[in-house]
């Protein structure tokens, strides 16, 4: 009995021990209220934020912190964005925070998407001041108060910082405006998936407009056609004879030359696809077939052969 006793009581105290232990780990790290700005990227672990947070001298135990979210069941619901946190915050009060909303938020803009896509994503009062092509796509840490405007003018000064005088130069020398390299960059961004297959399709639709052939892009009629309900997108997968008999100075099926204005936001390498674009290509023509492969060809029989031979 004296034995069961005694061993109660050894139990009793280093449950007592641990439980001290692990709200000591619990509590603030000093009564220093001064606040630091800590920005948590999105996608990081529940592991990593806590490593973050202990490097940064706001927790005293990564493996505490990880334990207490995961008990709260808050692992999946820490947000990513920018945070103001203090040395004198308890663990429960830091992850109350993170667990809210952000004082900043990151937000990933896609290569190719139009404003319209853009604004579901930043709000529709976007598109009242947004400009087609020079909206840059990249992934942006956005204070939780910008206003449409102030969003507007953050991509277009990436842009203008991405649309290099280099990259300008370079345009020009290709016998391209600045503004005609942009909207030739964006139907390239369309109409193409990769480095290498963008300087394909860039060198061939330069030289077709260099020869004043039509350019004959789907990626114009998609845009003309605007949102597919059925397919709950802006860009309609397969078109018909109808489609590209549509009336509008976007047609390159109709009209000869360059569109009037950008059919989405080219990322850089759509930009550097029409700048280092070879116009002495000896293709005239490609096809992306269903495998996403990419296939070439001089004239309009071997495209319609590439059409037929891979479906």
């Amino acid at each position: 009995m004296k034995r069961i006793v005694a061993l109660i009581i050894i139990l009793l105290m280093f449950f007592l021990i641990i439980r001290g232990w692990w709200e000591s780990r619990l509590d603030p790290v000093s009564l220093d209220k001064s606040t630091k700005t800590i920005i948590i990227v999105k996608g990081k672990t529940v592991n990593e934020i806590a490593d973050q947070l202990k490097k940064e001298n706001l927790i005293k135990s990564p493996f505490v912190f990880s334990l207490f979210v995961r008990q709260q069941g808050l692992a999946n619901k820490l947000s990513a964005g920018t945070f103001k946190l203090s040395p004198s915050m308890s663990i429960a009060e830091i992850v109350k925070i993170l667990s809210g909303s952000p004082n900043e938020v990151w937000v990933t803009l896609i290569e190719g998407w139009r404003i319209e896509e853009m604004a579901e994503k930043l709000g529709l009062e976007f598109l009242k001041y947004a400009k087609e092509g020079y909206m840059f796509p990249d992934t942006y840490l956005f204070p939780n108060d910008a206003t449409a405007e102030q969003i507007v003018k953050i991509l277009k000064d990436n842009f203008d910082k991405k649309y290099s005088e280099a990259l300008k130069v370079q345009i020009k020398a290709q016998g391209l405006s600045e503004e005609q390299g942009v909207i030739l960059a964006s139907i390239v961004e369309r109409e193409a998936r990769s480095d290498k297959v963008r300087t394909e399709v860039a060198s061939i639709l330069l030289k077709r407009f260099k020869i004043n052939m039509g350019l004959n892009a789907d990626a114009t009629i998609q845009y003309i056609l605007g949102y597919q309900s059925a397919e709950k997108s802006w860009w309609k997968r397969h078109l018909t004879r109808e489609d590209l008999k549509i009336d509008s100075p976007y047609n390159t099926y109709l009209y000869r030359g360059l569109p009037p204005a950008p059919i989405a936001n080219p990322g850089l390498s759509s930009l550097q696809a029409v700048a280092n674009a070879d116009p002495n290509t000896l293709y005239l023509y490609y096809y992306h077939d269903s495998k996403g492969n990419s296939r070439y060809a001089k004239t309009l029989e071997e495209h319609n052969q590439n059409v037929v031979s891979y479906p």
